[in-house]
């Protein structure tokens, strides 16, 4: 029975037939964003056939928090296509490389109106099932107190690490200048005088 169905199996691979697992779909989850400033929806994909920009499709969407019903944000063939009307409007830009597997965009000066669920479907025929990926927007009126003190502690990193440089190259500097003296000239002076007398 099971040689039976090893033979069956080196078959279907020498006849040609291949096993085609759907195109995967990645995208960051959850993401916050504050009132009136730009976000990257990151959107990335995996395909079992060859990456071609002519054949890679790209759909962004959207569906609001509340009442509404789903809208179109963005469409990707060998070029952007970004909505010509609706809330989207010169608000979302292309930001992927499809040669890199990337579908991302980016929206700008985001409102609260963007609240809401952002769904990115990639489709690389052969390959057009898989997964869609979903981002839920949640736009904020000011960064949190952890984000903030996030971005204190990183600052105030940065600026420790500044001042460290500096110390250990004044240490160093003053080390090497005790280890190697300069001349003293004045003592050169005089005991060149003493040699022409």
């Amino acid at each position: 029975m099971c040689v039976e169905r090893a033979h069956l199996l080196l078959l279907l691979l020498a006849s040609g037939w291949r096993c085609v697992s759907g195109i995967r779909v990645f995208t960051a989850g959850d993401v916050k964003a504050v009132n009136g400033t730009d976000v990257r929806l990151k959107c990335t994909f995996q395909s079992s056939a060859a990456i071609r920009a002519s054949s890679v499709t790209v759909s962004w969407s959207f569906r609001p928090l509340g009442p509404g019903h789903e809208e179109t944000v963005f469409y990707y063939h060998e070029r952007p296509f970004a909505p010509l009307e609706g809330r989207f409007r010169k608000k979302v830009d292309w930001a992927g490389d499809i040669s890199g597997r990337d579908a991302s965009v980016v929206l700008r000066r985001v409102p609260f109106s963007f609240n809401g669920t952002f769904s990115c479907q990639v489709k690389n025929p052969p390959d057009v099932h898989g997964n869609v990926g979903v981002v839920r927007l949640q736009v904020v009126s000011t960064a949190s107190l952890s984000e903030i003190l996030i971005l204190c502690v990183a600052i105030g990193g940065v600026i420790l690490l500044i001042l460290l440089l500096v110390m250990i190259a004044a240490s160093l500097r003053r080390c090497h200048r005790r280890r190697n003296p300069e001349p003293n000239h004045t003592v050169f002076r005089h005991e060149h005088n003493l040699i022409s007398c």
